[in-house]
């Protein structure tokens, strides 16, 4: 596995990034024991790079998979708080659950434009003080938009952004892949550390797994690249992916061609929450019932959290 620093955090981070989403309840819903063993599976071959978030809910099976290596795996977090003590209550909140005395990074999650920037400008205050008491060791921001990269970049706090890209530009909201490789390369310029998401586009360029991280492992100014892994074959495939091996062929077979889906189950009442909460507008409900676009879907699982009747699942 290769490792690189991000930006000028001074943290080394492998090239693969643990993708902690999926194991969670938004998504798997692993039981603990099992959750817990796919992480480990991927600390035991090379990755010591974990992303989560407080959305996800996933805090207790990173806590059980680090014990013991706890300072050697950099972890980011994130949260949608938007004023001074909602971002703190949630930083804490997060060293509490994970037993630890800091987070490594600490991101505002899932920015629109450079309006709710502003908007989490107590925030972001916040992360600023943490990050002077030693609570946070790095600033960041989530977004699936050029214009919050861009913006971002010019913001002396942030040290590290995580956007979407892919080679299809599947799920960014305003621009083409080509777009966002530009505002990449003025956060990188900027000194920005930058890991990015969603390589397979939710599910969408499964087919095409190695070319789509082949190519966004060569574009410049990409650290590292935060992949969701639901089990161990998962793990090993990708472990070996990105340490330049040829993976085995039986894992193909098992991983790469697993379709992967939003499913709606049927007592789902129509509430539109889920819309209404769909970073990338690929939710209507029509008929009485939530309606997914496969097209624009790119398989977050985010909706589930915010559907009150638990009818929303990625399967």
């Amino acid at each position: 596995m290769e490792y690189r620093e991000l930006g000028r955090t001074g943290l080394i981070v492998s090239r693969l990034c643990f993708g902690g989403l999926t194991i969670g309840p938004l998504q798997s819903n692993r039981p603990l024991a099992e959750g817990v063993a796919v992480i480990q599976a991927a600390l035991d071959a090379g990755v010591n790079f974990i992303d989560t978030a407080e959305l996800y809910r996933t805090y207790p099976y990173i806590r059980e998979a680090i014990t013991g290596v706890n300072e050697d795996v950099v972890i980011a977090s994130k949260s949608y708080a938007y004023t001074y003590d909602g971002m703190r209550s949630s930083v804490e909140n997060a060293c509490r659950e994970l037993q630890r005395g800091y987070i490594d990074i600490f991101l505002l999650h899932e920015q629109s434009s450079r309006m709710t920037l502003k908007g989490h400008a107590d925030a972001l205050h916040y992360l600023a003080d943490a990050k002077r008491q030693g609570l946070v060791r790095a600033i960041g921001v989530s977004t699936h938009t050029v214009d919050v990269v861009r913006a971002a970049a010019l913001i002396e706090e942030i040290d590290v952004i995580h956007p979407i890209i892919n080679l299809k530009g599947i799920g960014i909201t305003d621009g083409t892949a080509e777009d966002m490789l530009a505002a990449i390369q003025l956060a990188t310029d900027c000194g920005k550390g930058i890991y990015t998401m969603k390589a397979l586009g939710g599910g969408h360029l499964n087919h095409m797994a190695n070319q789509a991280f082949a190519w966004v492992l060569a574009q410049n100014g990409i650290t590292s690249v935060a992949v969701g892994m639901q089990t161990i074959d998962e793990v090993m495939l990708n472990t070996a992916i990105f340490s330049g091996q040829v993976p085995d062929s039986s894992l193909w077979d098992k991983v790469a061609k697993a379709p992967r889906r939003l499913l709606v189950e049927d007592w789902c009442a129509g509430c539109g929450q889920c819309a209404l909460h769909c970073p990338m507008g690929a939710m209507t409900v029509n008929g009485g019932k939530a309606i997914p676009d496969p097209k624009r879907c790119v398989l977050c699982g985010y909706c589930g959290a915010y559907c009150p009747e638990f009818c929303l699942k990625i399967v």
